[in-house]
């Protein structure tokens, strides 16, 4: 079983390196079962982190052109990198392999955890958009809040120990005043601290790593021998008439 994560933005190039996708490719094969195996691949494009809308939208093209060269090369499932999941509908129109976003995988193993869940995300301008990616996967009813962090992606590595106190500072206060009685990390790089079982502990609820959760929901589809369904996000009516993604563009 081959699995793709694919960071939307050249993080290879960027200020975490080529290092930090190493890493985080070790973490995934270690949350994994015997028999898959994860690959970590960077687009060569686009923004080095995503904290906006717009971000999103930049890393959305290249993300969808290279999920698509992971099916051509034999990959069984695709993740995309990112919290606010972006380009996930489009991807599912365009290959047949399941392909995950962690935030939907996160925010649906959370809502089966608890009556509320609150996420932990970036900056406050993400607030919104979080809490439209919780209607998009059905679970709205069971959001309790979304709170900010206020320490910019780049920044959540520098000194973990004040990264771990701030989250803990934010995730006692969901479950105190939200009455969350589950947590998640907004922001892929939160989730590759894999500090939610030392949170989960500090403030007494489960917190779920929405990349564990994601390559774990990859993973289930694949061994399930299930993929998203055609009938809900069917290929593209050009596509279907025989031209490909790069004969839909304007040269």
């Amino acid at each position: 079983m081959k699995i793709a994560y694919v960071v939307p933005g050249p993080m290879s190039k960027g200020p975490m390196g080529l290092a930090e996708m190493q890493r985080r490719e070790r973490m995934m094969n270690d949350w994994v079962f015997e028999g898959a195996d994860v690959s970590v691949i960077d687009v060569p494009t686009g923004p080095v982190s995503i904290e906006s809308a717009y971000e999103e939208m930049l890393a959305i093209p290249p993300t969808l052109d290279l999920i698509m060269e992971c099916e051509a090369q034999g990959f069984d499932a695709a993740i995309i990198g990112c919290f606010g999941d972006p380009g996930l509908e489009a991807a599912r129109e365009l290959v047949s392999m399941p392909v995950v976003g962690p935030c939907e995988s996160a925010m649906l193993l959370a809502a089966g955890l608890g009556h509320k869940f609150s996420v932990l995300t970036i900056f406050e301008n993400l607030i919104a958009g979080q809490e439209m990616l919780a209607v998009h996967a059905g679970v709205h009813a069971k959001l309790a809040s979304v709170r900010p962090t206020n320490i910019p992606v780049l920044e959540l590595m520098a000194d973990p120990e004040v990264t771990k106190t701030r989250l803990i500072e934010v995730a006692r206060t969901c479950v105190e005043q939200d009455r969350a009685d589950v947590l998640l990390f907004g922001c892929m790089t939160m989730s590759f601290l894999d500090m939610g079982d030392e949170i989960g502990a500090e403030v007494g609820v489960p917190v779920v790593n929405a990349g564990r959760a994601a390559v774990k929901h990859a993973e289930m589809l694949v061994s399930m021998n299930l993929a998203h369904s055609k009938k809900a996000w069917p290929t593209p009516a050009k596509m279907k008439a025989g031209k490909t993604a790069s004969d839909m563009r304007v040269a």
